[in-house]
C-alpha cells in the first residue's frame, strides 16, 4: 500500500495502492484483502476503481463495517491481496453526450473517467448525497463538466431529488446515454425514469459479493427475462432495461 488519505472525515477514505500491470474499464472493480487478515475477516472486500495512473491504483472507501474499519488501520507499508479488474464496465461513447447520475459513493467509478475524458464538455453530472460534499471528491473533475449536486437528509429533499432526476433524464433521454451508478434504491427511481423516457442508460448496481469471479453466487440479480446472474461476472453494469430491480 502506498497511503491513505481522508475526506472529509475518517470514515471516507482514499487508498493508494501500487499500480498494477492492467488497465481496466470505468465501472470495473477489484476484490481486496489485507494479508495481515489471515482468516478473520475470511472473505476479501469489493471496490470500485476509482482512478489508474501510472502512478497509483485509487479506491474511494466508506468505512461502514468491520472490513472496511480494519482497511482504515492497516499501515502504509502493509501488504494487500488485490486481484482485478473484474466485472464489466461502462460503455463510454467519447463522441455523444453523457448524463452521469451518481449517488453517494456511486461517484467513485467516474472520477477516473471523467478525469481523463477527450471531451469534459459533453459531460453531464447529477449528484445527490445525503453528507456534506466535502467528504466526495466532486471537486477534482474538470471544471468543464455541468455539475449539479443535491443533498438528500431528509424524505422531502429525496421526494425533491427524485423530481429533479425525471426531469433531467427526460430532457437528455433524446441526446445521448446515461450511466448511474448508486445504491439500489436510488437505482430504482432512476430506472423506473429511464424507462418511461425511453432513455438509453447504463446501471451500475450494488450487491454483496464474496469472490468476485461468479463462483459463490451471492451476488445474483434478476433479469427481465427471468434468469438470475451473477453481478461480478455480467456485471456490475447492466443496459437499464436488462434489469429487475427488487
Amino acid at each position: 500500500m502506498l497511503g491513505m488519505a481522508w475526506a472529509g472525515s475518517r470514515d471516507f477514505v482514499h487508498l493508494y495502492l501500487e499500480p498494477p500491470g492492467w488497465e481496466a474499464s470505468p465501472g470495473q472493480f477489484v476484490m481486496l484483502r489485507p494479508s495481515a487478515w489471515g482468516f478473520d475477516p475470511l472473505w476479501p472486500r469489493p471496490f470500485s476503481i476509482c482512478e489508474k495512473t501510472p502512478e497509483y491504483l485509487r479506491l474511494f472507501i466508506q468505512v461502514v463495517g468491520r472490513g472496511t474499519s480494519l482497511l482504515r488501520s492497516a499501515a502504509p507499508d502493509s501488504e494487500i491481496v488485490l486481484w482485478g479488474p473484474l466485472g464489466k464496465g461502462f460503455r463510454i461513447p467519447v463522441q455523444h453526450p453523457l448524463l452521469i447520475l451518481a449517488g453517494g459513493m456511486g461517484i467513485a467509478p467516474f472520477v477516473g473517467m471523467c478525469k481523463t475524458h477527450p471531451h469534459p464538455e459533453r459531460i453531464n453530472l447529477l449528484f445527490g448525497h445525503r453528507l456534506g460534499l466535502e467528504h466526495y471528491p466532486l471537486d477534482e473533475l474538470p471544471g468543464k463538466i455541468r455539475k449539479e449536486s443535491m443533498h438528500q437528509s431528509t424524505p422531502e429533499d429525496l421526494v425533491d431529488f427524485s423530481g429533479v432526476l425525471q426531469e433531467r433524464i427526460r430532457d437528455f433521454a433524446p441526446r445521448g446515454e446515461i450511466l448511474a451508478c448508486g445504491p439500489m434504491p436510488f437505482l430504482r427511481v432512476g430506472q423506473r425514469h429511464v424507462l418511461e423516457s425511453n432513455a438509453r442508460a447504463q446501471l451500475s448496481v450494488e450487491t454483496r459479493m464474496a469472490c468476485g469471479v461468479g463462483a459463490c453466487l451471492g451476488c445474483v440479480i434478476k433479469t427481465r427475462n427471468g434468469e438470475m446472474l451473477q453481478t461480478c461476472v455480467h456485471g456490475p453494469v447492466f443496459d437499464a432495461r436488462e434489469l429487475v430491480l427488487q
